[in-house]
This record gives C-alpha cells, structure tokens and sequence, in this order.
C-alpha cells in the first residue's frame, strides 16, 4: 500500500517560485503505475508563480483553501476553495495570490511532470 502524506513530504521552492510537495510520482515510486503525477502547493499570501508552461503535459489545479487569480494564454479569473482549473499542454499560466492566507492546491499533471517538459518563461 502506498500512501504518502504532506505534513512528512519536505516542501521546497520550485522553478516557478510555488513551494512544492511532491506526493505521487510513478518515475520515483515503485509499483505507483498512474501515467500522472501528484502534488501540493503553495503560493503564500501576496506571491505569484512566475509565468511558464509545459510543452507536452496537461495539468489541473484543485484548490484547497484560499483564492487566486489564475492565468492561462491571454485569460485569467479568480478561483477559489473547492474550484478545479484545466491548464492545456503548451499554454502558458501562472496563478497569484490574492487571498490573506496562503492558497493551496494540489497539482495533478498528465502525463507525469518532467523537468524536460517544463520551460519557465
């Protein structure tokens, strides 16, 4: 049985400026067969993530608690708690803070993130 949890996952600052916990990764966990790759993330209050894209992978946010603005191409709109966003390979996002509080989400891409796949901009 595999089961991991974020408060014994390290979180560290990644190239887009989110601190990232990595839950899931079927490159780094033997026997996860899932094609897609699992994460937690935080943008703390008042931050944004810099502008950057992945170039073969789709990614979809899910948002646990806070708000934000997210952008993809030349749309944004604010998210919130409970909302779900769809991020298309080759497009390029980011998500800010607008909240008081950190805003956390999880970030679930298909296939599984690779650091080739993904160019900040």
């Amino acid at each position: 049985m595999l089961i991991r949890d974020i408060r014994d996952g390290p979180h560290a600052r990644v190239g887009d400026r989110s601190v990232l916990c990595e839950l899931l990764h079927p490159a780094h966990e033997e026997g996860c067969a899932n094609r897609y790759s699992l994460s937690h993330a935080v943008v703390p209050a008042g931050e944004k993530t810099l502008p950057h894209l992945l170039k073969t992978a789709s990614e979809t946010y899910y948002v646990l608690a806070g708000e934000g603005r997210m952008h993809i191409g030349e749309e944004n709109a604010p998210l919130r708690e409970g909302q779900a966003v769809y991020i298309p390979p080759g497009a390029v996002q980011w998500i800010e803070n607008t909240g008081e509080g950190d805003l956390l989400f999880l970030a679930i891409v298909d296939p599984m993130w690779s650091e080739s796949d993904e160019e900040i901009c």
